[in-house]
């Protein structure tokens, strides 16, 4: 590595301006200890439909609707069609509680005109629950839309505990669905941006069209044609609707621990007066549905955004061309009409919730107040497993019969248990089998939000903006070499063959990009082993045409071996041609402390704070040490670390010519801060272009930080912006080692 790190293939950033870098010279504040979580044994994990156990999970509350969390396995019976079952497994998972989680709820602020903290990354065992909330913008009218994206940022902001992974999936969006889920809130309110009302869909401008009356202009055999049609086309919507739900709880079935679907939706009806073959495909495509939220451990949630309604006569009924004069029989019948659209349009939610063990929410105008009640349902539950008999799972016939499940609290009082009512004699071995192709591998782990670790992967994803060029990403992919299999050639050089696979998704998960494509790397024998102890970097630009938010999500599959590894990045890409203050991606590495304190020496100690040290382009990267290039960003305590980004877009003073910015820079372990630096007034070096300031700078970590994985952040103000779009920040996780 050498000293032009940001150039050589990374970013085309200009380091020539010099900026403060800042020196923690406090040692870092003692982290608070993690509370411990509950045990939970590998039969806790996952809800399990086998020839050996059927195990389902289940919430039991009082007559007052809390949960009751001390029942015994003698206190409980479950039956299977109507036969009761001899109780195997029974215990009680705690999935989430505000003690246990070991940061704040809340971001963690510095001061009113600052960005949050950066989110924490979540390792698969630190998730206690696992949420999809799918918005149904298939079936939303227009004036659902709002009420919908004010209650989901209120569950964002003030609700959604730090150990939750969360996705906010539309039902019109692409197959990029099942990338979402995060524990970053700026992701979440990204997808909450993009809810709309989908014009196509079976949702109209409002709740109910206006009745028109028999004053109307429309003649009666139109008018019946309209309603077939009407009937037909929110039929084939409502099973689109519940594909792509289908398509979340086979996603969901790989993620650990109960999970549940929260649906969003005006409602859709499942039985059809006039064809008896859209109401058997509606109802085919429930069963299905809850089918597979069974085999997934997944409970769904459905709440209806149509609030409560005036079933009477509205001005939009008057407006329309309606007689209130008419004969009384009229009014009687559209009323009565409307009231049963009304009822008929729940049906679909309330079968969805009760077959899954789930609440419908429904009449209520406080949507809020809704998902709060599906948080609290969800803190807990029973698991409870039986052996079945032969017959539940008989393939002798070819028929797969749906076997009924019923629960029972023995213990005196009132109880009421709630569960998913069923499963079709299928194992879940038959069900999902293992992925066998290459290709079943590679998808297998781009779905996970975990990813895959058979080979130790590292994604880096920069964004950076050209003058000619435009917007796009650059990303690089650290492979760990020595979890590849190499085989001997006979000229003494080493061969691995790997296939890269990458995707990345944009806006409603579309696909903006994405390769498939099988390397060959030969290795000589004098630089075998510094690769395979230093590993290689992988090199990636996608051109980004649209600001907006991104995912890239790598997977790599050794072709020896089979062992898979996965990687996946999440980046926001402003508009830049908006003119307002933006940054671009941050880039990391070691510096020679030597040369860093020679240089501090000839500018004079006495003169420069220890605090307030000048770099520039020309300091030494440290050759000696790989781990700290910008692809891994391993740092020692005590070590010097360089970063450099661009600032975009910042205002100029009219009198002046030049803008007027301040920096600061902070870390963060836990998303609890560790040292926040001095507001430091930002110095111009004659730039060649205003509106692209690059910047590089240095930061001296802390002898005293431990290990552990922490976040760098720049914060960046415009002083001459105004008060909205005066602050900008960038983010980028690096590692304390020993």
């Amino acid at each position: 590595m050498n000293r032009q790190f940001l150039a050589a293939g990374v970013l085309v950033l200009q380091l020539s301006l010099s900026t403060l870098a800042q020196q923690p010279t406090a040692s870092p504040q003692p982290q608070p200890p993690t509370p411990q979580q509950p045990t939970r044994t590998s039969d806790e994990d996952v809800v399990r439909i086998n020839t050996n156990l059927v195990q389902v999970d289940a919430v039991i509350t009082d007559k007052n609707g809390k949960p009751v969390i001390d029942l015994k396995p003698g206190e409980v019976q479950i039956s299977e069609d109507g036969k009761r079952q001899k109780i195997t497994h029974f215990s009680y998972v705690v999935a989430a509680e505000t003690t246990e989680i070991a940061t704040s709820s809340k971001p963690t602020t510095i001061d009113k005109n600052a960005s949050p903290a950066p989110p924490v990354a979540l390792k698969k065992e630190q998730v206690r629950r696992t949420i999809a909330i799918i918005v149904d913008d298939l079936g939303l009218s227009s004036t659902s839309v709002n009420p919908v994206r004010g209650a989901l940022k209120k569950f964002v902001d003030d609700q959604m505990l730090p150990n939750d992974l969360v996705a906010i999936i539309r039902t019109a969006g692409g197959i990029g669905a099942l990338q979402q889920f995060t524990a970053d809130k700026r992701q979440l309110h990204a997808a909450i941006e993009r809810i709309r009302w989908y014009a196509p869909g079976r949702g109209g401008m409002a709740t109910f069209a206006p009745i028109e009356g028999a004053n109307s202009d429309v003649p009666p055999d139109v008018d019946a044609a309209n309603d077939r049609l009407d009937q037909f086309h929110e039929n084939v919507f409502a099973v689109g609707t519940l594909g792509a739900i289908d398509y979340v709880l086979r996603g969901l079935r790989e993620l650990p621990g109960r999970k549940s679907i929260l649906l969003i939706s005006d409602g859709f009806g499942i039985y059809s007066p006039d064809d008896q073959s859209r109401s058997d495909r509606v109802l085919q495509a429930l069963q299905r549905s809850t089918d597979l939220a069974s085999r997934a451990s997944v409970v769904i949630y459905t709440m209806n955004a149509t609030r409560l309604q005036t079933l009477g006569l509205t001005a939009a009924d008057y407006s329309t061309g309606y007689d209130p004069f008419g004969p009384p029989n009229q009014i009687t019948q559209q009323l009565s009409s409307r009231r049963e659209t009304h009822r008929a349009a729940q049906e679909g939610l309330d079968y969805l919730a009760k077959e899954t063990g789930g609440l419908a929410i429904r009449d209520t105008n406080d949507l809020g107040g809704g998902i709060r009640r599906v948080m609290e349902d969800q803190k807990g539950y029973y698991l409870i497993g039986y052996r079945p008999d032969e017959s539940t799972f008989d393939p002798k016939t070819g028929r797969r019969t749906f076997h009924k499940l019923s629960l029972k609290v023995t213990r005196a009082g009132d109880f009421t248990g709630r569960m998913r009512n069923g499963f079709y004699g299928i194992t879940d071995e038959e069900a999902h089998p293992a992925p066998r192709t290459p290709q079943e591998q590679a998808i297998a782990a781009l779905t996970s939000p975990f990813g895959a670790n058979g080979i130790h992967l590292q994604l880096t994803s920069l964004f950076a903006n050209d003058p000619k060029k435009g917007s796009f990403m650059r990303s690089m992919l650290h492979i760990k070499a020595s979890d590849l299999q190499f085989t001997d050639e006979p000229d003494g050089s080493h061969k691995a063959r790997f296939d890269v696979v990458a995707v990345t998704f944009g806006d409603n998960g579309t696909v903006v990009d994405q390769i498939g494509r099988t390397y060959t790397i030969r290795i000589p024998a004098a630089t075998y082993d510094q690769t395979l102890r230093e590993g290689f970097v992988y090199y990636l630009t996608v051109p980004v045409k649209k600001p907006g938010a991104y995912q890239l999500r790598t997977a790599l599959r050794d072709e020896k071996t089979e062992r898979v590894g996965s990687a996946s990045q999440y980046i926001e890409v402003p508009d830049v041609k908006k003119n307002l203050l933006a940054l671009s991606g941050l880039v990391l590495a070691g510096i020679d402390a030597t040369a860093f304190n020679k240089q501090r020496a000839s500018q004079g100690a006495s003169a420069i704070p220890a605090s307030a040290a000048r770099l520039n382009a020309d300091d030494q990267v440290d050759q000696t040490d790989p781990e700290t290039s910008p692809a891994l960003r391993h740092f020692h305590p005590g070590q010097m670390m360089k970063f450099g980004y661009v600032i975009y877009n910042a205002q100029s003073d009219k009198t002046t010519g030049q803008p007027r910015l301040q920096t600061q820079l902070r870390l963060f372990r836990n998303g609890q801060p560790v040292f926040t630096g001095r507001e430091e007034p930002f110095k111009l070096n004659n730039p060649p272009d205003l509106k692209r300031l690059s910047v590089s700078g240095a930061i001296h970590l802390g002898a005293d930080l431990v290990p552990g994985e922490y976040m760098f952040q720049v914060v960046v103000t415009d002083l001459l912006a105004d008060q909205k779009n005066r602050v900008a920040t960038q983010w980028i996780d690096f590692e304390i080692v020993k």
